[in-house]
């Protein structure tokens, strides 16, 4: 008997920090004079100039647009005006920046941090992984795909206590003994967003994660003419008519917000 298992190690670490100025904050020129120093000092590289891939060490400032609240209340992601995203194959780059940001934050806002890591794909065959991920959109300039959503979530109890082989089945379509197609499944419904939406996901280090703890970061980014795909792509995952898996879903709020330059404009 071989055992050679497939590698299961983190590949990167991220967070996002939700911010939500004080009422009483003054002018937010010294708070992003702060985080633009301490991004310096920890030599991240701003992903709003990205091409073709993410930054070993990135950063990103992102400028709240609109949120959408759901069915897990998450006052610090429904309330943020910014977020600031920073990821690196280094977990303590990553806790360590996220500690001295709150830090800095913490006279002029409250913050939340969301963190994940990356894993190698649980239930991607060769195929599939032609399919959703050979061909993905990397990760583009700012000026290119300016807009940004965030939209975590964890799945129930009644989804971690089936076996892995029955989770496996509800990513892929499911026929009838004629060869029917009955439901679409999580990898035909979001089809349609492949060509067009740069995605990411952070997951939680254990699943299932602790209670009150989103299991799945997801992240997308899109030009202008791609935010109806997201919407439509949102639309068809959760209709569990078409992707029973939604049924097992909870989401925390839909964050929708602008890819910007610099700290200075994510807190103008």
């Amino acid at each position: 008997m071989v055992n050679d298992p497939i590698p299961d190690e983190v590949s990167r670490h991220g967070a996002y920090i939700c911010v939500r100025p004080f009422a009483s904050a003054s002018d937010g020129a010294d708070t992003a004079s702060a985080i633009a120093a301490l991004a310096t000092r920890f030599a991240v590289i701003n992903e709003f100039d990205a091409d073709g891939r993410h930054p070993a060490d990135a950063i990103a400032y992102l400028r709240t647009i609109d949120t959408t609240p759901a069915a897990i209340g998450d006052e610090g992601l429904l309330h943020a005006t910014c977020l600031i995203h920073v990821a690196s194959a280094d977990a303590g780059r990553v806790t360590e920046f996220c500690d001295e940001a709150e830090r800095l934050l913490g006279a002029s806002a409250a913050t939340q941090t969301l963190r994940g890591v990356v894993r190698p794909t649980k239930y991607t065959s060769g195929t599939m992984h032609g399919f959703a991920y050979a061909q993905q959109v990397q990760q583009q300039p700012g000026r290119t795909t300016p807009h940004a959503f965030l939209v975590p979530m964890r799945k129930t109890a009644e989804w971690w206590a089936k076996n892995w082989m029955e989770r496996h089945t509800f990513f892929l379509p499911r026929y009838d003994e004629h060869g029917r197609m009955l439901n679409e499944g999580h990898a035909l419904a979001a089809a349609a967003g492949i060509a067009s939406l740069m995605r990411r996901t952070y997951k939680h280090p254990s699943e299932p994660a602790p209670e009150g703890v989103y299991e799945f970061i997801n992240y997308f980014e899109c030009a202008d003419a791609a935010v109806p795909t997201f919407h439509q792509v949102c639309a068809a995952l959760r209709d569990v008519t078409r992707n029973p898996e939604w049924r097992f879903v909870r989401e925390g709020p839909t964050w929708h917000g602008r890819r910007v330059a610099t700290a200075a404009e994510m807190f103008a």
